[in-house]
């Protein structure tokens, strides 16, 4: 049995081909190419110096392997059409249950595969340590392994991920903090040759009237409820500081939508700008700023560095009071409120509620009496969902 500490080659992959009497790869229907010997440095379909070939682990019965596999057939295309066709190959291995199953999945795959064979699949997926599916194992046309899988780096970056070497990564990596650390908008909120933002209406925006701007990256989905309720805060909180900033202020939405439709329903309901639906940037964005959870709000400051990957939680509790949303203003406003909170009674009675109210402070809330909404201090009910504005309970006692 192979330790952890085993390194594989691709001579080893050809081996075992070879001890399992395999001496032809598929395409289609069709037998290709002899494997037997296979030299990568030689073989006609890899002569191209620098080429990368993938071994792709997967099965008809996996559902991730069903979803995977559309990205990485765009992916094969878009590399092959970009770099040529001789710079990447894939070859499937498969790990499904029967010979039926096998001819289903490769169906729509327009890259090579090994003939099926159950001892055959046991054996490689031991080789490259498979612990899920699917699995993508590149080979260096020097005989060297990738050790590490390259499914995550594809479903993350796509055709970017190419050639799948732990160099690219770093790469990749280092794109992403350098944006995330900030600096220039249009690297950020731009991507091949489209250099603006749309509006609810359809007006397009240039990126660089946003430039010198405080911006709110705006997460959300039109099918989350929790996003339509956080809409509500963040346009209250918008409209206050666009009259009180001299509109220094801007959000951008980065949609994580299910389709077209939802995006453009949701759009309708926001004064500010978005990035398209359909460009890709959106997700390049949320996995800079590591989305996990919506809704989530990204402050950018005006020289573009990034204030705050938590805004979300700013507006909720202080909503336009927390521009510019810098650690010393939340300091200062926390400080303002427990300062009005010192001038107010812990308790109070109301002839109109039969429980006694305690001083409490409250996200948002709407007051029993004036039907208001409310923010900051309240007082509640513990017993019963009922709120009343300080300044409402002298009102309530003359009432």
């Amino acid at each position: 049995m192979l330790g952890p500490d085993y390194q594989s080659k691709s001579s080893d992959f050809e081996a075992i081909l070879a001890a399992e009497g395999v001496g032809y790869l598929l395409s289609g229907e069709e037998k290709v190419a002899s494997l037997i010997p296979w030299d990568p440095l030689t073989f006609s379909l890899f002569t191209c110096d620098g080429s990368t070939i993938c071994l792709l682990l997967s099965a008809n019965w996996c559902r991730p392997c069903r979803t995977f596999t559309p990205q990485l057939v765009q992916l094969y295309n878009t590399v092959r059409k970009s770099v040529g066709e001789e710079k990447l190959e894939i070859i499937l291995v498969s790990m499904d249950r029967d010979e039926t199953e096998f001819r289903q999945h490769y169906m729509c795959m327009p890259w090579l595969a090994v003939p099926f064979d159950v001892k055959l699949q046991q054996r490689l997926s031991k080789l490259y340590h498979v612990r899920h599916l699917p699995s993508l194992i590149t080979l260096g046309v020097s005989g060297t392994l990738n050790q590490e899988d390259a499914v995550g780096l594809i479903q993350e970056y796509g055709a970017d991920a190419f050639p799948f070497t732990k160099k690219r990564k770093e790469e990749l990596k280092a794109a992403d903090e350098a944006k995330r650390q900030g600096g220039k908008l249009d690297e950020l909120l731009a991507r091949g040759g489209r250099d603006y933002l749309v509006s609810g209406i359809g007006k397009e925006v240039w990126i660089s009237e946003l430039v010198g701007k405080t911006i709110g990256l705006y997460f959300g989905g039109n099918w989350c409820p929790p996003c339509h309720k956080f809409v509500e805060q963040l346009k209250e909180a918008y409209h206050e500081l666009i009259s009180t900033t001299n509109q220094s202020f801007e959000v951008v939405f980065v949609s994580t939508d299910k389709g077209e439709e939802d995006f453009n329903r949701h759009i309708s309901n926001m004064p500010w700008l978005a990035i398209p639906y359909k460009d890709t940037t959106r997700q390049d964005i949320c996995r800079i700023f590591d989305i996990k959870r919506i809704p989530a709000l990204v402050l950018i400051a005006p020289n573009g560095s990034t204030i705050s990957t938590n805004g979300r939680a700013m507006i909720s509790l202080y909503g336009a009071m927390a521009y510019p949303f810098t650690e010393s203003r939340i300091e200062e406003v926390e400080a303002l409120l427990r300062k009005q909170g010192d001038g107010l009674p812990q308790q109070v009675s109301n002839p109109k509620h039969e429980h006694v109210l305690n001083l409490v402070m409250a996200k948002a809330y709407v007051c029993d009496f004036c039907q208001k909404h409310g923010r900051f201090w309240s007082f509640s009910c513990d017993v019963c969902d009922y709120d009343l504005h300080p300044t409402c309970v002298d009102r309530t006692a003359g009432a």
